[in-house]
């Protein structure tokens, strides 16, 4: 037996049980025929296969279309919470029905597949609303199934191949309760939360590892981005982009400066040289890197700082946005690690993909003469440049790992950080009736972060 607290009411979930071709072979290759007085062709010749088409490389800009290609529904608005309270009621009433039923564990399903397995993932696919209730009956993987499996995938963040692989069985067979649990614990993140939804802004959500750019409740630009490592992770908080900083200079946080930077000198004294660092004293004056006891019995009375350029950890573009995090969106010069769908690598920072692109949005309404042309071509003679911005831009950092998009698709991703086993159910409980905290009005500056924000002293800007 469990509780649930949804919109003041409280749901007593009963523990029900889970509800339990041939192909032809290939014709041999046949000679061409030829013509009369000439010889026939070697069948091995006439056969020749075409070269496969060599795979298009990922780039930047195809995975930014790819990513908004998914649809225009931000993932957080001033309509998220109401939806997610609309939403626990109907997975509490889909557990008291007794969830939905468990896939086989060694179940590998694809299109034109037939029989008792492709019975149960329509019935499966029907209960989660990913295929209508009229498609249920049958056993046969035509062309509904396969995009209702889809349909799934897209909502669960993986690959939209329209074939129940490993990853869509594991997402597939995740209990109804455990979804409930992690509505809850994305709703209560959500109460108490102070934010502006202004007529743009910007929203990153850590576990789905991306972020989007919203004007007028529809999303422009939405990017892949690298979020904190699980020992490192991002911070939920809200605050303001202020400006554009290009080839940003980046001054090494102490948490860095005492473990990672002290290693390497240990053992190699070039390093800071090789790395294009200096030692900066407490007049900013550079100082000898001999000069230092790098075993960092102490607190270091120096600062290190990375010049601007190709080798910068920040890359060639920071998206600045004052927090007490110390934490920004910025470039990287790893930018291989966004192909990877697993983008839990920073040290706290969100590395964005495509950043340029989003600069350009930041700054649509700013000063005139920023466009790609002109950011690229600054770029290009390698000195800083910082861009402010006359109207600041409302940004949060959320960690929903359940949501519900304004078309009523309920989306979910893996808690990587383990925030949702923390949830506090009497808060949850005593909050729920109150509902979400109203949006701040257009023009006022929100006073508090969100209530649970959790404090990272490790986070270390990169």
């Amino acid at each position: 037996m469990r509780t649930i607290f949804v919109a003041g009411a409280v749901f007593t979930i009963l523990a029900w049980p889970a509800l339990a071709q041939t192909s032809g072979q290939p014709r041999p290759p046949q000679a061409v025929p030829a013509k009369p007085g000439t010889p026939a062709k070697p069948a091995a010749q006439a056969a020749k296969t075409p070269p496969k088409p060599a795979p298009v490389a990922s780039t930047p800009e195809s995975r930014t279309a790819a990513e908004l290609a998914l649809g225009t529904n931000p993932v957080f608005d001033d309509g998220t919470y109401v939806r997610i309270k609309q939403t626990l009621l109907s997975y509490a009433a889909i557990q008291v029905r007794g969830g939905w039923p468990a896939m086989p564990a060694d179940a590998k399903l694809a299109p034109g597949a037939s029989g008792p397995q492709v019975a149960l993932l329509r019935k499966r696919l029907v209960i989660s609303d990913d295929l209508p209730a009229s498609a249920e009956a049958g056993d046969s993987y035509d062309a509904a199934v396969t995009a209702a499996v889809k349909k799934f995938q897209l909502r669960h963040g993986l690959d939209a191949t329209g074939a129940v692989n490993a990853p869509t069985l594991k997402a597939m067979n995740v209990p109804v309760g455990d979804r409930i649990r992690q509505l809850e614990a994305s709703l209560e993140r959500l109460l108490g939360m102070d934010f502006l939804f202004a007529a743009r802004y910007v929203v990153v959500n850590i576990p789905a590892a991306f972020v989007e750019a919203v004007a007028n409740g529809k999303v422009e630009r939405r990017y892949r981005v690298i979020v904190g490592k699980i020992d490192k992770p991002s911070p939920t908080l809200t605050a303001y982009v202020t400006a554009v900083d290009l080839n940003p200079t980046w001054t090494v946080p102490l948490s860095i400066t005492k473990t990672e930077i002290a290693r390497h000198m240990r053992t190699d004294p070039n390093y800071l040289s090789r790395m294009h660092m200096r030692l900066l004293g407490a007049h900013d004056e550079e100082i000898s890197s001999s000069s230092v006891d790098w075993s960092m019995n102490r607190s270091p009375n120096f600062t290190v700082r990375q010049d601007a350029g190709n080798w910068n950890a920040l890359g060639n573009l920071k998206i600045d946005m004052p927090n007490p995090y110390s934490v920004y969106m910025h470039d990287t010069d790893t930018r291989k690690l966004f192909s990877d769908d697993y983008r839990f690598d920073s040290h706290g920072c969100t590395r964005v993909d495509n950043v340029r692109d989003l600069a350009v949005w930041v700054l649509k309404d700013g000063p005139a003469g920023w466009d790609r042309a002109a950011i690229d071509n600054q770029i290009a003679t390698g000195q800083t440049k910082i861009v402010n911005l006359p109207h600041k831009i409302p940004v949060a950092w959320v960690y929903l790992t359940g949501w519900v998009t304004g078309d009523g698709t309920v989306e979910f991703r893996d808690d990587v950080y383990k925030h949702d086993d923390s949830l506090d159910r009497n808060a949850l409980a005593d909050a729920a009736a109150g509902g979400f905290v109203a949006p701040v009005p257009a023009g006022s500056v929100p006073t508090a972060l969100p209530r649970n924000v959790t404090q990272a002293s490790n986070l270390d800007s990169r």
